[in-house]
């Protein structure tokens, strides 16, 4: 906060204008402050207006097929969602009675402070009337001291020169007079102006607080709001998992069904089939028409059945049954040495992708795409005069272990790729040129890296480099010609073609070095099971901090589970006997630890401790901090990408 004391300093004592006309502006704020509120909130209606017609018009869709009870699951959760809009409409229109409020008692305040500073505004002028008249009565003083001086050089009458004495003589005097008054006035100005310049301050200090009090009001309400939005997304993903394929056949035979009594002749099956067939929606006709393959494959229909009573009718059974989740058991129960073995080895194999993929050897994460829409390296034509683009990009895959709340056994290992990509264009001009310029790189900050393994086939580096936190490599031009010429051979459509350059292995600082650290409790008995794991985003981990995305945590509940209550909500799969919390929303906590929480019901307890799985993900930062800069000329960076995923990432009691 500047010190308002400072402010009416200066020659023309214009300090207290300077103040009083800052303080008023105060007053324009908390008014443009409420018309920001005030439009929010009907932007707010007006969408959660649209929203409530948008549900009118779902609950008004058609209700013939398989698909319509879906209807009324998009109704409810946009009826939903509309309430959390209007929730926040509400909100803000106290937020601006609130502000409104202010704003009429920073009126009376002000009107107040005008009142109590009137005197001060009497010293300004008083010491600015008095300053004009100083300067005026130097002037003076000095062209008749200067025409006394002048007649007695000159030699004139005695008369004259007294004359002159006397004028000089009284402008001397008033000079004196208004230098004391000055001195008087200045005394006084500085005393009362350090008093209004500490209440302006006061009365600033204030504004400004209760400011930031309303604003934290109105970010707390939209905060709620979106984590209502969330929890009726939560609900909508889990109302449509929970619709399976046998309650929306079952629905459509009870509303379609025209009896239960057998006819008196049955229907060949295939005649049988068809005629379900179309009574149901185009999905559904694609899932009955794969069972029927299915059960005909399994069960070898034979056309000549000398057993079988000619007036029986034959009986055709069709079994639908749910697609199977992926079953992902080995991760969650691997032991701490699998962990280790599995995240142990670095293994270099180049890449010849077509399209910018980049070989994730060190985890079972997904691969990371060029956009994944984004801009490419390079034109496909290029003239060999050109400075080269190519593209680079970092994937780092994090394994962890934890065990217990105890960050001393916490188990990391961090590894990486790099991968360049090419433009088709380059090949061309590598062909062209007998002799194209050496591409050479300079990879920084490596004194955070453990190991490096480049690519021997087509790097070269010196051993001897005396940086400890860089290292430079060069390539072999005629082995990366002809491995891009044999890469355009295999693909020759492919725009562009990636090279894993070298791999990597961080140094890790245990636990300090995991983005999200984590602590899992069990509470056993016969009949309940309770489970609490504590999770704490961990900005230092990261180069440059960065949100976590797609963050999943997966754990097994074993003891026959027969209900189950979670906070957040979280899915239940009851063939699998695992419990799944997806927060889809970015997770980028401030500093310090949240929980996940969830009872268990059982009827076969206690359950027995289970090894708990998480997974996440960020696009733009690695945990490294490892870069590329370009060395030399003929080349550019056209695109660089950087990103770290999960490996094995895992939690025990």
């Amino acid at each position: 906060m500047i010190y308002y004391g400072e402010v009416y300093k200066g020659e023309k004592n214009n300090g207290f204008d300077v103040l009083y006309h800052n303080m008023k502006h105060g007053q324009i704020s908390s008014k443009e402050l409420t018309d920001f509120i005030r439009e929010r909130s009907t932007i707010e209606e007006a969408y959660a207006r649209s929203m409530t017609k948008l549900a009118k018009s779902a609950g008004n869709f058609s209700q013939l097929g398989t698909f319509a009870p879906m209807w009324e699951v998009f109704k409810t959760s946009t009826e939903k969602l509309a309430s959390c809009h209007m929730e926040l409409v509400r909100k803000l229109q106290e937020l601006i009675k609130e502000v409104q409020k202010y704003v009429e008692e920073q009126a009376k305040a002000h009107k107040k402070t005008k009142e109590e500073v009137a005197s001060t505004l009497e010293a300004v002028q008083n010491i600015q009337t008095i300053s004009q008249s100083l300067q005026k009565s130097k002037e003076i003083y000095n062209a008749k001291t200067v025409e006394q001086e002048r007649l007695r050089k000159e030699g004139a009458t005695q008369r004259d020169v007294d004359k002159a004495g006397v004028k000089a003589k009284k402008a001397t005097e008033t000079y004196k007079s208004y230098v004391e008054k000055y001195a008087t006035a200045k005394a006084e100005f500085e005393q009362k102006m350090a008093e209004t310049a500490q209440k302006f301050q006061d009365i600033e200090e204030n504004h400004i607080l209760h400011m930031k009090e309303i604003i934290q009001s109105y970010s707390q309400s939209v905060e709620e709001t979106h984590i209502h939005i969330g929890e009726v997304h939560y609900e909508f993903v889990r109302n449509i998992e929970n619709t399976s394929l046998e309650s929306l056949i079952q629905k459509l035979a009870e509303s379609k069904g025209t009896g239960k009594e057998r006819p008196g002749k049955p229907l060949h099956s295939t005649v049988y089939l068809i005629l379900l067939i179309r009574m149901c929606s185009p999905w559904c006709c694609c899932c009955l028409l794969n069972c029927f393959c299915s059960h005909a494959k399994e069960n070898s229909f034979n056309s000549s059945s000398d057993s079988e009573d000619e007036d029986e009718p034959r009986k055709f059974h069709v079994e639908i049954k749910p697609v199977q989740p992926n079953n992902s058991t080995h991760q969650t129960q691997a032991t701490i040495d699998e962990l280790k073995a599995s995240i142990g080895n670095i293994i270099l194999s180049p890449s010849t992708s077509s399209d910018l993929q980049l070989s994730q050897q060190t985890s079972n994460s997904e691969p990371f795409l060029f956009s994944g829409t984004s801009r490419g390296p390079s034109p496909v034509t290029l003239a060999s005069q050109d400075a080269l683009p190519i593209a680079v990009a970092f994937t780092e895959s994090v394994n962890a272990y934890f065990k217990g709340a105890d960050p001393t056994k916490c188990i990391v290992k961090i590894t990486g790729d790099m991968t360049l990509s090419f433009p088709v264009g380059i090949i061309k001009v590598f062909t062209t040129n007998p002799s194209p310029a050496v591409l050479t790189f300079k990879l920084k900050n490596t004194s955070r890296l453990e190991q490096i393994l480049p690519n021997q086939q087509l790097l070269y580096s010196d051993p001897s480099q005396s940086d400890s936190n860089s290292k430079d490599f060069w390539f072999n031009m005629q082995a990366l010609t002809s491995y891009l010429r044999k890469a355009l051979d295999q693909n020759p459509a492919a725009s562009y073609y990636n090279v894993d350059i070298l791999k990597y292995q961080v140094l890790s600082d245990g636990i300090h070095s995991t983005p999200l650290n984590l602590a899992v409790y069990w509470k056993c008995t016969p009949s309940t099971t309770d489970l609490r794991l504590d999770y704490r985003y961990n900005p230092d981990s990261m180069a440059s901090p960065g949100p976590l995305t797609n963050v999943q945590i997966l754990v097994p509940v074993d003891g026959g589970v027969t209900n189950m209550q979670s906070l957040p909500s979280s899915v239940w799969n009851s063939e699998q006997n695992k419990c799944l919390w997806k927060l889809i929303f970015v997770l980028c906590l401030p500093p310090g630890a949240a929980s996940l929480r969830a009872k268990f019901d059982l009827s076969n307890g206690p359950s027995t401790p289970s090894t708990l799985a998480v997974q996440f993900m960020n696009e733009g930062t690695t945990l490294s901090g490892v870069d590329m800069e370009l060395q030399g000329t003929g080349y550019r960076i056209s695109l660089s990408k950087k990103r770290f995923a999960t490996g094995r990432y895992m939690a025990d009691c």
